[in-house]
């Protein structure tokens, strides 16, 4: 009976001892964070050794493509963070889903392009030219501030380009000048759009120019400021029960370092991603 009794106590010790190891391993400096092919999780690979050998945390990479399941796959707990998307798109999909999130830190930003096949000077583009742009209501305003600043529409005085609709300009000849056609599409298609000869003109976000084999600093009819001051930087979103666990801010610390900043300049020496100021 002694004998079974200790029998029963060495496997009950063991067995807690394994859950022990199972329960502290593989996971608790593990960090997964989703992010577009390119520019970020390209930038995120740079960041991986650096946090693995300052940190010891393991950063796993999800890849995906769709705008429109990040945050909803960093709300349900399917990652830790995200990193793809500027402020105004983040702020819109909080609104519009109640999503649980929070901003840990901007990274840097991608300027966009408006691209064509069919015309190589603004001279040229004719009345009625048909404009495709991103479904995304978050890239509305900073489209047609491109296309403002061209001067291929207007802003009347006192008028908030921001507050403004597609459907508003499209609609008055005042803004509308030139009678600009706009058809909106997943931002994800509009780089087989624009190779597809189809539009005038085709705005594409940096990241998709990017992954298109683009070069927007060469390729874009019209480039928008890279300034640093500009307000759509890409961000790292995370939940709010992450916001202050020590592996998210090892991570935005690691983007915002000198060092990563440096890679961004060295490897889009061609001013399609620039780092983001920070303080």
């Amino acid at each position: 009976m002694k004998k079974l009794t200790t029998l029963l106590f060495t496997a009950l010790l063991f067995i807690t001892l394994v859950g022990c190891s199972n329960k502290n391993s593989g996971s608790a400096n593990t960090l997964i964070v989703s992010a577009t092919s390119d520019p970020h999780s390209r930038i995120l690979e740079a960041a991986k050794p650096i946090l693995k050998e300052k940190y010891d945390i393991d950063l796993k990479i999800k890849v995906l493509d769709d705008y429109y399941i990040f945050n909803k796959a960093l709300d349900n707990g399917e990652v830790d963070a995200n990193y793809f998307q500027h402020l105004p798109f983040f702020e819109e999909e909080l609104a519009t889903h109640q999503y649980d999130l929070v901003n840990a830190g901007g990274i840097h930003i991608e300027p966009f392009g408006i691209y064509s096949k069919k015309y190589s000077n603004l001279e040229d583009i004719p009345n009625g030219a048909m404009v495709i742009i991103s479904n995304s209501v978050a890239d509305n305003g900073r489209i047609l501030a491109i296309l403002a600043d061209a001067g291929l529409i207007k802003i009347p005085e006192g008028k908030n380009i921001f507050d403004l609709t597609i459907s508003e300009i499209q609609n008055n000849k005042d803004y509308n000048p030139k009678a600009l056609k706009f058809n909106e599409i997943k931002p994800e298609l509009l780089v087989t759009t624009f190779n597809s000869n189809e539009g005038d003109l085709v705005a594409i976000n940096g990241n998709y120019a990017i992954q298109g084999g683009l070069n927007p600093s060469q390729d874009a009819l019209i480039l928008e400021s890279a300034s640093q001051d500009n307000p759509y930087v890409n961000i790292v979103a995370t939940t709010k029960t992450l916001q202050n666990d020590d592996r998210i801010l090892a991570l935005v610390e690691v983007l915002q370092s000198d060092e990563i900043k440096q890679f961004i300049e060295n490897t889009y020496s061609n001013g399609s991603v620039i780092p983001a100021e920070t303080n």
